[in-house]
């Protein structure tokens, strides 16, 4: 038995040499320090578990093999840009990115670390990477495809909506690709016949207004464009949707589960999880540059009928059986 300042260090160090190392291309002993970076209200926030699952798919373990660093930012851009600068002096080796504007603090940020987008809507149109195939640079990950999405979720409900005619888009000038997901709605609506009143949100204090001009207009339904501002005041813009008595379909899962009609989107947990196969591809050896961005594959439809009997509507039986989720 060792005793003393020498048998301490001694024991210290074997503890530390029991903690299984990465085949990888860290420098030998090195453990990896990943990092997740988002505008969220906290770490968990619908966001990051999703990851979590697919590190330990792959065999990391926080603590063991692999050392997290959260950082949110509570929809506050400037801080998140705090984060992203803290993130760089710590010398993470890679940064994960929860969404857009977190990929835009990460990149004015760094041109070096790996940055791992985990959902981005628009990568190209955004200016984070050369093309989904070579993405060129320091960011690779998985895109939501938003901008093809929107016209689905109007296809979906005009299915829903009999007779609809005039559909609201609820958009943010503010948001990065706030402008060409509006370009393709308004593309999407005149295929599908139907016309476009576009209103802007620049935060919660407009969706009030939004909705009053909504109706105002004719609009028999309403959708809701991706941005972050509409998913952290979800609950506003339900409880404005059942008041105006307005169809509304919604970019996530999140709004139906809050009581919203119905949302389409890439499954979040789906991208995630697969945003935790880049970090361990870059933790191997392999170049952002040379890793393509991945589209998604699991898209999810929700509909809640609870929100749809009290708008009156009666969901068509095709619907409810390609649904994912039906709230009831």
């Amino acid at each position: 038995m060792w005793y003393g300042t020498a048998g301490c260090i001694v024991a210290l160090t074997l503890r530390l040499l029991a903690v299984p190392l990465l085949a990888t291309a860290q420098p030998r002993g090195t453990i990896p320090r990943i990092a997740y970076l988002t505008l969220a209200p906290g770490p968990w926030a619908g966001h990051s578990e999703g990851f979590v699952q697919g590190l330990r798919e792959l065999g990391y373990v926080e603590g063991q093999n692999l050392l997290m660093e959260y950082r949110w930012s509570a929809g506050d851009v400037e801080r998140l840009r705090e984060h992203a600068a803290e993130l760089v002096r710590l010398g993470v080796h890679v940064i994960v990115t929860g969404g857009p504007l977190a990929t835009r603090a990460a990149k004015d940020m760094t041109r070096t670390i790996p940055i791992v987008m985990a959902r981005d809507s628009d990568p190209v149109g955004d200016g984070f990477v050369a093309s989904l195939g070579r993405p060129g640079g320091n960011i690779t990950g998985v895109t939501t495809l938003a901008r093809d999405l929107n016209g689905k979720r109007l296809e979906l409900l005009k299915d829903t909506v009999p007779g609809l005619a005039r559909v609201a888009v609820l958009w943010n000038p503010t948001e990065v690709s706030g402008a060409r997901q509006l370009r393709d709605t308004e593309d999407a609506a005149r295929v599908l016949g139907l016309q476009v009143h576009a209103l802007e949100a620049r935060g919660p204090d407009d969706f009030a207004g939004a909705f009053a001009a909504a109706l105002k207009g004719g609009a028999g339904g309403l959708t809701v464009l991706e941005d972050p501002v509409t998913r952290f005041h979800r609950a506003r813009l339900v409880d404005l949707a059942a008041q105006s008595r307005l169809p509304t379909m919604y970019w996530g899962r999140v709004f139906a589960e809050a009581g919203g009609l119905m949302s389409y989107t890439a499954s979040d947990h789906d991208m995630d999880r697969r945003a935790a196969y880049y970090v361990d591809r870059i933790l191997k050896g392999g170049k952002p540059a040379d890793l393509p961005v991945e589209q998604p594959t699991k898209f999810e439809l929700v509909i809640n009928l609870k929100a749809a009997k009290a708008l009156g509507i009666t969901i068509p039986p095709l619907l409810l059986f390609r649904a994912d989720e039906v709230i009831k």
